[in-house]
C-alpha cells in the first residue's frame, strides 16, 4: 500500500504493454503476475478490475452528463460523492462554471471541454471507484504547464494510500517513486530509486540527462 512504481523508457518500448497485463487486457504467455500472493487468473475479470483505477492519455468520456461521467460504471453514487471526487481533482470549479454545472453534457468523447478538463474527470472517476491499485499512463502527456501542474495535484491526491504504477515520459514527475523499473529493447535493464539510479550512470540517466536539455532548450526558445 502506498507503493509508486514507474515504468521507463523510449517510445515503443513495451511501458504500456506492461501495463495492459495487470488488468488482463492482454495474457501473460509464460510466467504469472500476482496480487498479494494471488495469481491473478484465478480471480474473475469482474473482481479483478473492480480493485484497478486506470488514468490514461486516451480519457474515455460519453455524450452524457458530468455527473455520470464521473459516476461511470457505479449510477448508484450519491452527489455529496461525486462532488467530493470532483474536488479533490480540481474539477469543481470549472464544473460549476459550466451551463448546466454537473447536469452539463460534454459531448461525445468531453469534446467540449480542454485535455486538462478531460483528464481531471478521468481523475475524480477514479478517486470515486477508490480501487486500491492505480495505473496512471502518460496522464499528464500532452498538457500545457497550467493544466500540468493542476493535472499532477490532483494525481497525488488519487496516489494517496494506494499502489500505484506510473507510466510517465516526463521523467521529472516520477522522483517520488518508491522504484523505477527501465526497460530496454522489451526487458528490464535496470531499477531502483531516482537518486540510485542516476548515480549508476547508465540508461535511466542516460534519459534523464537529454530530457533535461531538452527542456532547457524548450525554456531558451519560449524566452527568446
Amino acid at each position: 500500500e502506498g507503493e509508486m512504481v514507474a515504468l521507463v523508457g523510449v517510445s515503443g518500448v513495451g511501458k504500456s504493454t506492461l501495463a495492459d497485463l495487470i488488468p488482463r487486457f492482454y495474457d501473460v504467455s509464460t510466467g504469472k503476475i500476482t496480487i498479494d500472493g494471488v495469481d491473478i487468473r484465478d480471480v474473475s475479470l469482474r473482481s479483478l478490475r473492480s480493485h484497478i483505477g486506470i488514468v490514461s492519455q486516451h480519457t474515455f468520456l460519453f455524450n452524457d452528463t458530468v455527473r455520470n461521467n464521473i459516476a461511470y460504471g457505479d449510477p448508484s453514487q450519491n452527489m455529496d460523492h461525486i462532488v467530493a471526487a470532483a474536488k479533490a481533482a480540481h474539477a469543481h470549479d470549472f464544473i460549476i462554471a459550466m451551463p448546466q454545472g454537473y447536469d452539463t453534457v460534454i459531448g461525445e468523447f468531453g469534446m467540449r471541454l480542454s485535455g486538462g478538463q478531460r483528464q481531471r474527470l478521468a481523475i475524480a472517476r477514479a478517486l470515486l471507484k477508490d480501487a486500491p491499485i492505480l495505473i496512471l499512463d502518460e496522464a499528464t502527456s500532452s498538457l500545457d504547464t497550467d493544466s500540468e501542474r493542476l493535472v499532477q495535484e490532483a494525481l497525488e491526491n488519487l496516489m494517496t494510500r494506494r499502489t500505484t504504477l506510473v507510466i510517465a515520459h516526463r521523467l521529472s514527475t516520477i522522483r517520488k517513486a518508491t522504484r523505477i523499473v527501465v526497460l530496454v529493447d522489451g526487458a528490464i535493464a535496470e531499477e531502483g530509486t531516482h537518486e540510485e539510479l542516476l548515480a549508476r550512470k547508465s540508461e535511466y540517466n542516460r534519459l534523464y540527462t537529454l530530457q533535461l536539455l531538452e527542456e532547457e532548450r524548450t525554456s531558451y526558445k519560449t524566452l527568446h
